[in-house]
């Protein structure tokens, strides 16, 4: 936070290295600074007894991690929610304006989303370590870059957008579902580029763990976007396309606000200076470690959107896909909240990563993990105890309600591992480990998750739930080689490799790779 004594501003935030007014950038130490030190020190000093030393550390990492934590989670919720109350608007229209609200933002929407975000996550690597080696200057300069390719790949994602019906009608679903989902779609468009400015936005500030701004943001955002929605839906009468270009217009709204914020802010004075002419040199380098990010990410993503585009092919696909995108709502909505914790261990470790802490960074991930996990089994428990009701929420079938109660077990172990597998992710952002994970998402993700949901779904005749199931087992595997990987890690080594990606900034002023 900032606070003000004397005239000048003093800024006190987690993990924040900025120097007051006047002084170096070198100079001092925060804070945040501080409490990091710290937990290295306690992590490091055998004179304490092992269970004293684990409970001092706790108290001091589970300080860092809800401050971080706690506003990543509510931003991402709220943004979530402002997608998924689109949906509900587009649900109480109809069922089939439901399955096409569905099929348009999981089936099309969540592509964008995927690559988008996955390319934005370059960012996250580079300018949390740079951000712990008190390298600043780099951060602006990444933000810049990251924007740059990513509005250039808003380009071609247009297009898919502006042909998606026929792509739709193309992998076998139904002309009148297709044509519905294309109107939705449609009024996506504007929705790409703001995720192309957005996603960078967001990491840069993550890097310096400035989370508040944006939660305050996306909660005014969603207020305002509850009430505009239900008077284009219902009132002015513009159906799914005036739901779909609402949701766009306030994506934009939360970007024009952060950007303010960036611009204007104290805090962010040494590493925001304004737009440079450097964010255009070097974008090859910095192209391959995005694409190597969107591999991953779009990877996980895209593996529940197939889920839904198989669902679209049984026998009722509109019973399926209405039931299946309710469950996959709930999903998302659940996994915002792990999501928040992948920004926090992301940030955590890259942080500690480049100011030299391995045993910092390694505990982070333990603590971090552990927390998301019970979370995540509380949520599931909840839902099983609630799941007659949770449909009525998006959509008055009673049809709907018997399917989406049927799929609530397989919910439940999704949620859970979605607990874990998550904040095992943002620790690879941290390392920069995003080509490893993305191997690993091909071998348990495709040639095993999806050809086994088929086998169960189709060959013997179990349906959404057997779909579901097959792909449940895919992201297990996954999930047990995340943990095996990490907790396996040489720390020692990955703060050298991150020392090695900083100083090649510094010796060439090309983009790390």
């Amino acid at each position: 936070m900032m606070s003000s004594t004397g005239g000048e501003s003093k800024l006190e935030s987690p993990l924040l290295g900025l120097p007051a007014p006047g002084s170096s950038a070198g100079s001092g130490h925060s804070h945040g600074e501080a409490v990091s030190g710290q937990l290295e020190s306690i992590l490091s000093d055998a004179s304490l007894p092992w269970r004293r030393r684990m409970l001092s550390a706790s108290m001091v990492e589970m300080r860092l991690l809800v401050r971080l934590a706690a506003p990543a989670v509510l931003v991402y919720m709220i943004n979530y929610l402002m997608s998924m109350s689109t949906q509900i608007f587009s649900g109480h229209l109809g069922t089939l304006e439901l399955a096409a609200a569905s099929l348009g933002n999981t089936g099309i929407q969540v592509f964008a989303y995927g690559l988008m975000l996955g390319m934005g996550s370059a960012v996250e690597t580079l300018c949390g370590q740079a951000y712990g080696a008190h390298k600043y200057d780099m951060l602006g300069i990444y933000l810049q870059r990251s924007t740059i390719l990513l509005m250039a790949t808003g380009v071609p994602l247009t297009v898919l957008y502006a042909f998606s019906r026929p792509i739709l009608v193309l992998l076998g679903e139904s002309p009148e579902i297709a044509s519905a989902a294309a109107v939705f779609v449609y009024g996506l468009i504007p929705q790409i580029f703001a995720y192309a400015a957005n996603f960078p936005i967001q990491k840069f500030m993550q890097a310096q763990s400035i989370m508040a701004p944006s939660a305050y943001i996306s909660a005014a955002t969603l207020a305002v976007h509850l009430a505009l929605s239900y008077l284009v839906v219902y009132q002015f009468g513009l159906g799914l396309l005036g739901a779909s270009l609402m949701l766009s217009v306030s994506w934009w709204v939360i970007v024009a606000a952060q950007f303010a914020y960036i611009a204007t802010s104290q805090r962010c004075r040494l590493t925001w200076t304004g737009f440079s002419w450097e964010a255009f040199s070097g974008l090859p380098g910095f192209l391959k470690l995005s694409l190597a990010s969107a591999v991953m990410l779009c990877l996980e993503t895209w593996y529940f959107q197939i889920l839904v585009l198989i669902a679209g092919l049984l026998k009722d696909p509109e019973l399926a896909l209405a039931s299946l995108s309710v469950c996959m709502s709930i999903t998302g909505w659940v996994f915002m909240i792990s999501v928040g914790f992948n920004a926090a261990a992301s940030v955590r470790v890259s942080n500690e990563l480049g100011a030299g802490n391995p045993k910092s960074a390694a505990f982070s991930v333990v603590v971090v993990t552990l927390l998301s996990f019970v979370l995540s089994v509380i949520i599931s428990i909840v839902i099983l105890l609630c799941r007659d009701y949770i449909s009525y929420i998006f959509t008055e079938g009673d049809d709907v309600s018997r399917a989406v109660a049927q799929l609530s077990p397989l919910l439940a172990v999704t949620l859970i591992l979605n607990g874990i597998q998550p904040v095992l992710s943002g620790v690879a952002v941290g390392c920069g480990w995003q080509a490893l994970v993305a191997y690993v998402n091909v071998g348990c993700y495709y040639i095993v998750g999806i050809p086994l949901g088929c086998l169960l779904g189709f060959y013997f005749d179990l349906g959404a739930a057997g779909i579901w199931s097959g792909m449940i087992g895919g992201t297990l595997m996954q999930t047990m080689i995340l943990v095996w990987v990490t907790f396996r890690t040489n720390w020692n080594k990955e703060v050298e490799e991150a020392q090695k990606r900083l100083n090649k900034w510094e010796d060439s002023k090309a983009p790390v790779q």
